[in-house]
This record gives structure tokens, C-alpha cells and sequence, in this order.
């Protein structure tokens, strides 16, 4: 079952330069909200704290809360591994294991995680590539290599090694930037299916894929050069794009900066 998701107060440092300042939001279960702005406003940056990647950068500090279902993920006695594998990440470019076969692609985090039983593992393989509508593109040669399909399939392949280990949230950094029209067509209605089981978080550039997938848009805007990024507006996407409440919000929409 998914999960919700409450930012309060978060401000996030690459050593002393203070990325972003003062992010507070909400995330529904069984949503998906996308991060929009322009380059360098801090919503990637956002994104990756949401499950404690930007901690892994030398320097980097994050201030305030993130609380998956109530519960701290910043706690000092939560993992970040656990975490991690609570809340998925899909990168901006496809990344399959590129030694691994389809199958080990999905399984590898599986096998960190102790699971055995080849009928176990086959199994969880065939519903991931399902999920990920894969299955079907794919099942004759679960033993070819991963890096062997194409990248709209690769993309849909690091989708089925995300939720294969059942996460409660999926965050995905710009899954579609280096795809073709067609394949991020094909993701895009993925996306749509996995919200039935997940809460996905999404940062994208595309002003029309937010408005196509998203239940919630949120703008990210700079306050000047040299300053931490700020969440300008958040709300429900239909409203953000037929009527937002900053001004700013409407510029980016518009195509007026960006």
C-alpha cells in the first residue's frame, strides 16, 4: 500500500550554499505530483532528499522534515538503505546493471536483500515486468542483456527493478528527457497504472507531461542569482495551469522565462 509523504521546512545546503529554503508540502497516497521550474531552481535537489540520496554527495546537509506515513525519515535511527528501499528512485537516464541479464536487472536488489527460490524470484520478475508493462516485450529473453534493448524498454526496465522490492513511493527525476516522443508516450501511461499501487513524485521540464500525468503540480522558481530555490505554488494541476495563484506560476507556464 502507498504511502504519503509531508515536507516541512526543509532547507538543503551543498556545503554552505544554500540550495533551497524552506520547502513545506504534502504528498497524497496513491497520487502523483510533479516538481516543475527551471534549471537550477533546486526541484531535483528536492526530489533526492525525499529519500536520502543527496546525503550521499560529500558536504551536502539537509534541515527540517520528511515524514513517509508520520514517521521521520531524517530520525537518527533510520536507515538510509531502508529508506531507499522504501522509497524508490527512477533516474533521469536509463541505468541497467550493464554486466546483468533482464532478470538479474530486476532481482539484484532482491538478492541484497536475502530473497531466495528460483520460483520466488521468477515470479516477483514476471509481475515487476508487468507492472512495468514489460513482460510481454521481453519474457523470451529474460537472460539477454539489459543494456540490449532500447532506451524507452531500458527505462521501463529500471521501473521494474524499482518496484520490484514493493516500495511505498517511486520518485522519478526526468524519465523521459532522453526518450522518443513514442516511448515517453509509453511511460507516461505507465505512470497513470503505477499511481493504482504507488505515490510517485516526478521532476519534469515538460509542461504538457505534467498536465498529462500529474494530480498535483508543484513551481520551483530562483529568488535571484546567487539564491537558495523556493517553492513559488502547489496545488491541484488543473488549477495550477488554468488558474495559479502567483504570477510568477504563470510566467513559467506561459513560456514567458524558463
Amino acid at each position: 500500500m502507498s504511502k504519503s509523504l509531508e515536507v516541512k521546512d526543509l532547507n538543503i545546503y551543498y556545503g554552505s550554499f544554500h540550495a533551497v529554503d524552506s520547502v513545506t508540502f504534502n504528498v497524497k497516497p496513491n497520487s502523483v505530483t510533479a516538481l516543475i521550474g527551471p534549471s537550477g531552481c533546486g526541484k531535483s535537489t528536492v526530489l533526492r532528499t525525499l529519500n536520502r540520496m543527496h546525503e550521499v554527495i560529500p558536504g551536502a546537509s539537509v534541515e527540517g522534515t520528511v515524514l513517509l506515513d508520520g514517521e521521520n525519515i531524517y530520525a537518527p535511527n533510520v536507515s538510509p538503505v531502508a529508506v531507499r528501499r522504501t522509497i524508490g528512485m527512477v533516474f533521469q537516464r536509463p541505468n541497467p546493471f550493464p554486466s546483468m541479464s533482464i532478470r538479474d536487472n530486476v532481482t539484484a536488489s532482491l538478492r541484497l536483500q536475502g530473497i531466495k527460490g528460483k520460483k520466488k524470484l521468477d515470479d516477483i520478475v514476471e509481475q515487476s515486468l508487468r507492472g512495468a508493462n514489460l513482460w510481454a516485450e521481453v519474457k523470451d529473453r529474460l537472460d539477454k542483456p539489459g543494456v540490449g534493448l532500447s532506451g524507452g524498454q531500458q527505462q521501463r526496465l529500471c521501473i521494474a527493478r524499482s518496484i520490484a522490492v514493493e516500495p511505498d513511493v517511486l520518485l522519478m527525476d526526468e524519465p523521459c528527457s532522453a526518450l522518443d516522443p513514442i516511448s515517453t508516450l509509453a511511460i507516461e501511461e505507465l505512470i497513470s497504472n503505477l499511481k493504482k499501487q504507488f505515490t510517485i513524485v516526478i521532476v519534469t521540464h515538460n509542461m504538457q507531461q505534467a498536465a498529462r500525468v500529474s494530480d498535483q503540480t508543484a513551481f520551483f522558481n530562483l529568488a535571484g542569482v546567487g539564491k537558495p530555490g523556493e517553492l513559488i505554488e502547489i496545488g491541484d494541476t488543473e488549477k495550477i495551469f488554468a488558474k495559479p495563484e502567483k504570477q510568477a506560476t504563470e510566467d513559467y507556464i506561459s513560456g514567458k522565462f524558463g
